[in-house]
């Protein structure tokens, strides 16, 4: 496991959508992994931003200097209200910012609608030695595009097949996809949703709409499940992440970009320049 000191068992593994997977079975309160609770949470996340603020200068140093053309992928799902914003805010936050490509995909524009769906994903991936976040992705279009009728059955499963063939095309490209489901239960949102109507600050965050979507919940967590069907693969795998707890998925999410960095197994990039001769120069300047 990495160099993280307070996980009782891997989260990587225990939250890994495998064969057989059944999101029903996934407790939204849960805490895989962890024992703690919200205090020492705080403490956890503290000493595992070190660590990946660490590793993420080292993937951004080594693209820099070194030519490498490794880089991530972290693709947030969620139901409104999951705590994606809080991923990119507390997880996100910690590194530096030059080397992470955030897009926050909305609804199509009349200019994406005119191409395929994967054309306006394919201009925003991750370049040498990014970290490229998508909160909310592709696979909108099999999700609302599935829910909401958008797309006839057929055109959803030809997207399954497409989006198969591109995440193995980033993955040959030298990409680590980590693809994350935020796991929120109904009355979870639902108190997020009141606290948000309830709080003039938070009112800019609710949409009315969010109800609408949350009237489909058993639609949206069926089609979940088709698309860890399809699309869950050992090199682009999903991760199920139990969300009523923020400060867990905080972790849990924090957990899975280190233990991709660390699987890069990365260094410093080599000066490509005489370090003796540079500090001599210095001293006599």
């Amino acid at each position: 496991m990495s160099r993280e000191s307070f996980w009782t068992a891997d989260p990587a593994d225990l939250l890994r959508v495998g064969e057989g997977f059944d999101l029903a079975d996934v407790d939204p309160r849960s805490h895989p992994g962890f024992d703690g609770g919200k205090r020492e949470a705080k403490t956890a996340l503290a000493e595992g931003a070190d660590i990946l603020a660490d590793l993420q200068e080292q993937l951004f140093a080594g693209s820099r200097m070194g030519g490498h053309k490794r880089r991530i992928l972290l693709v947030l799902q969620a139901m409104d209200t999951a705590g994606k914003g809080g991923i990119v805010k507390h997880v996100m936050g910690s590194v530096d910012p030059q080397g992470v490509h955030l897009v926050a995909f909305k609804k199509p524009t009349e200019e994406e609608l005119g191409h395929d769906f994967l054309w306006r994903i394919s201009k925003e991936t991750p370049g040498p030695g990014m970290i490229g976040v998508f909160d909310r992705s592709h696979y909108e279009d099999v999700l609302i595009g599935r829910v909401r009728e958008f797309a006839p059955p057929e055109e959803i499963e030809r997207r399954y097949d497409a989006i198969n063939e591109f995440e193995r095309g980033q993955v040959a490209n030298r990409t680590t996809v980590i693809k994350v489901m935020l796991h929120i239960s109904a009355d979870e949102q639902k108190q997020r949703l009141q606290q948000r109507l309830e709080r003039p600050d938070k009112h800019w965050k609710f949409n009315p709409g969010d109800i609408d979507e949350r009237l489909l919940w058993p639609a949206y967590r069926e089609a979940y499940q088709h698309v860890f069907d399809r699309t869950s693969k050992p090199d682009a795998p999903w991760f199920v992440v139990p969300a009523d707890h923020k400060w867990y998925a905080r972790l849990a999410v924090q957990h899975l970009l280190i233990d991709a960095l660390e699987a890069m197994e990365l260094s410093w990039p080599t000066a490509d320049y005489d370090v003796a001769e540079q500090q001599a120069r210095l001293a006599a300047s």
